[in-house]
Parts: C-alpha cells; structure tokens; sequence
C-alpha cells in the first residue's frame, strides 16, 4: 500500500504547529445519552484532557441533539478544545461548533467546506480504505480516520484496520486518527504506527472511574501528558 506524497515532506510534519494543538491526543465522542444533564455531568474531569469532543447521538430526535450541542459548545469553549458534530453539517453550523465528521454515506468535504467555512475542522472516517483517505486529503480534510483496530463493542461489526495504514498514510500530511477498541493498553501500539489521536467512546465512559480512565488514555498518546489548560 502506498499513498502518493502531497508535496510535503512527513519527516518535517509538526503537526500541532501545522494543524492546532487539537491535533494530538485523545478524541473523546459521547455516548448516546437522551439526558441532557447526566451527559453534562459526565463530562466532568475529562474535557481537561481531551484534544478534541466529537457530540455524537444516532438515537436522538433534532430537537435533543440541537440543545445537547449547544451546551456541550459552551462546556468546550469553556475549556478551550473544539467541538466536531457527528455526520450533521447543518447542526454544527447552527450551534457554532469547530467542525463536523464525516462518514461515508454523508455529504462531501466541500459541501461541509462551503457550509462552515475554510477555518472548519473536517474529519473523514476511512475505515480500512486508502483510497477513501487520499480522496479526503485532496479534497481539503483537515484529519483522517481508520479503524476499527481491535474489537469495538460500540461496532462490533464495524470493518478491521491494519497498522499498515497509519504508517503510510503519514505521507499525506493530516492527523490520523485510530478508533475501534482502543484501551489504554493497547493505546501506544496505535500511536507506535503512526497514530495522532486515539479516538474513544466506552472506553471511557463505561470505565468504573470515566476521569481516571480518560487520564490513563491521555498518558498512551502522543505528548504522554495533560494538556495545558488555556
């Protein structure tokens, strides 16, 4: 597998200079959780840490996602980290929020571009698919993302990544981000191949203890420490 250079060279890459300091670390997506109060609460003791939130409810009417972005905006920029909405360009503009992710059934990087503007954070998901992250870099991504790497009880059936596809990537100048049952053990084998953020859901929020969960992620990333508050 190889990825066609983008006029970069990877050995150069600082990319929390290039790309913000959202661009290493440990990108934390909520859990579906229709209340609003108790999804807030657990945020508590792990925003601190995380380089990036991803707001992300399948189940949830409009409604409910629309109030739950926005308080979860004012809980991010409170702590100075950006807040990407899952797969709904739309509510990410209403809300304010940094950016927007994108799956493969959703609208295209310029779509989400032309809607949030050239400052957006706009991640793909690209699976296992090398293909699909070439397209995203050329169409203006500002990240890509592959996995799953172990077993996800969030996707148990979601498609296997390889490490091949972090350490190849690289040459095509965007944060990667590695997803799919990641857990603090396992955590630096991801970033060993080239992983810039570790992406969790249960593994954090299912944790007996979400905060010192999230601190045990933070340690496995790249950095290996907190991030300093702004």
């Amino acid at each position: 597998m190889e990825f066609a250079n983008q006029d970069t060279d990877p050995t150069t890459l600082d990319d929390t200079g290039r790309h913000g300091r959202w661009s290493r670390g440990v990108y934390l997506i909520t859990p579906d959780d229709a209340d609003t109060e108790h999804l807030l609460a657990g945020m508590d003791g792990l925003l601190e840490h995380a380089a990036l939130l991803q707001y992300r409810n399948k189940s949830a009417s409009s409604k409910l996602r629309r109030t739950q972005a926005e308080a979860l905006r004012e809980r991010c920029t409170a702590h100075g980290i950006p807040l990407i909405i899952n797969d709904d360009i739309v509510l990410a503009s209403a809300v304010g929020a940094d950016g927007v992710h994108l799956g493969e059934a959703d609208e295209e990087v310029k779509a989400a571009r032309d809607v949030l503007g050239m400052d957006a954070i706009i991640g793909v998901s690209c699976y296992d698919d090398p293909e699909r992250a070439r397209s995203a870099a050329l169409s203006g991504a500002s990240y890509i993302a592959f996995g799953a790497f172990f077993p996800s009880s969030t996707k148990p059936n979601a498609r296997r990544a390889t490490f091949d596809l972090l350490r190849d990537s690289v040459a095509l100048g965007l944060p990667r981000v590695a997803i799919g049952g990641i857990t603090p053990d396992n955590a630096r084998s991801v970033v060993a191949a080239g992983a810039d953020l570790i992406a969790v859901i249960s593994g954090v929020f299912s944790a007996s203890d979400p905060a010192a969960a999230m601190r045990a992620y933070r340690m496995g990333t790249p950095g290996g420490t907190a991030p300093p508050k702004p």
